[in-house]
């Protein structure tokens, strides 16, 4: 099988999902494991200074380089999303003929192109799915195994017509919290790249602006026979603050650069609820908007009754990269040259969500999001084609190749 296939598919097969509940770091044992595993493969074929922070979670390692040239960065996720990720089964299908792939026949698991015209584009090609019952993983680890592959490219190329190259894998990307911990100043480069992006083309210097809100609710509880004029039901106060919120200003309404407040979580009981909504928009300003929008409607239910009832904590989660990118744009141009160099065209849109990236970027470094080709992420319709991981770990490689006949060193 392709080496960069089977290094995927050994990697897909571990159970890193990150669980949000968790206040360790890395919230699982899995991503630890992992990252022990990488930090063998990575003795193995050689690189330096490879180190794993127990303190943040990251594994980082040089391909050491000429030092007069400029040094540049690659990172991915160590993690996988809160969907089941125990026994993941990926199963290949070459020479893919454009039809519906059961994925689990025992079970009717199909994955059908009526429902996901984007396999017409891999005809001919192989394809790596799930068996139904989990998702794949190439979220990131085919960033993963695309960027160790890329490495052993290098490897067979002369050292010194390059600068260093920095890799890191770390944890919990997709509960938002592994980047936090990110150490800069110990990932000596001018620029790097996230590859955690979808289908071959996909670049993105533009996320959202990102918010959380906790709503709780103190409602009163008395016996439903003698409540009249004393029970506040606090589920009831829930629902009806949701309704307060724009109706269409949610993700199943909007698209682009539309922002949304989505409702993740309500649970309770008549004396307490609790509602976690989060907040996204591309634009600062309208950003702030929402924020102060969802506080004064709590301002505003709180009028209704006889003390404060209902309260908010807002925590600010990520902003949007577009600001600090703007203002380094070789890390952008580098990306969309090695794409058109291989005859990919880039496809370059604002991501309606956000990736570590987004955090690393505002802390100094600039890092936006190249493609693995992978699709239908977080779930069990996910897929990814070998091709489409060779076209990735080409795209690295030839950014390496830019910066390091940039004219300007």
């Amino acid at each position: 099988m392709n080496p960069i296939a089977k290094r995927f598919i050994r990697y897909a097969k571990l159970n890193t999902r990150s669980d949000a509940m968790s206040m360790t770091t890395p919230t699982t044992i899995g991503q630890v494991e992992f990252a022990h595993v990488l930090k063998k493969e990575l003795e193995e074929i050689g690189l330096e200074e490879i180190f794993y922070d127990e303190e943040n979670g990251f594994l980082t390692a040089v391909l050491k380089g000429n030092p007069e040239k400029t040094a540049i960065g690659f990172i991915a996720h160590l993690d996988t999303a809160d969907f089941n990720a125990v026994n993941i089964q990926p199963q290949v299908h070459e020479n893919y003929d454009g039809k519906d792939i059961v994925l689990n026949e025992e079970k009717n698991i199909v994955l059908r192109v009526s429902e996901f015209p984007n396999l017409a584009d891999y005809r001919g090609e192989t394809l790596i799915t799930t068996n139904g019952e989990t998702l794949l993983g190439a979220d990131d680890k085919a960033g993963i195994a695309e960027i160790i592959e890329m490495i052993l490219a290098l490897q067979k190329e002369p050292a010194h017509a390059r600068g260093d190259v920095w890799i890191a894998f770390g944890p919990d990307e997709e509960i938002g919290r592994g980047a936090d911990l990110f150490k800069v100043e110990k990932f000596p480069v001018a620029f790097a790249y996230t590859v955690d992006s979808g289908r071959v083309g996909h670049f993105e210097y533009e996320t959202f602006n990102a918010a959380e809100a906790v709503i709780t609710i103190d409602g009163t509880s008395v016996h439903p026979g003698t409540a009249y004029g004393k029970m506040v039901n606090a589920l009831k106060v829930a629902v009806y603050y949701d309704t307060l919120l724009p109706q269409e200003e949610v993700p199943e309404k909007t698209r682009g650069k539309e922002g949304f407040y989505l409702l993740t979580q309500l649970q309770g009981s008549i004396d307490f609820a609790e509602l976690r909504y989060i907040i996204r928009d591309h634009d600062k300003e309208k950003f702030q908007e929402r924020k102060h929008f969802l506080t004064a409607l709590v301002e505003q239910v709180n009028q209704e009754f006889d003390r404060k009832r209902v309260n908010v904590t807002m925590t600010d989660q990520y902003y949007n990269m577009k600001e600090i990118i703007e203002k380094n744009p070789a890390c952008v141009d580098f990306a969309l040259n090695a794409m058109k160099n291989l005859g990919i065209t880039p496809i370059v849109e604002a991501f309606r969500g956000g990736t570590d990236g987004s955090k690393i970027s505002y802390k100094g470094l600039p890092t936006p999001n190249i493609f693995t080709g992978g699709e239908n992420f977080h779930g069990q319709y996910e897929f990814i084609s070998i091709e489409a991981m060779e076209k990735a770990k080409n795209v690295l490689v030839e950014i390496v190749h830019l910066v390091a006949n940039d004219v300007q060193e």
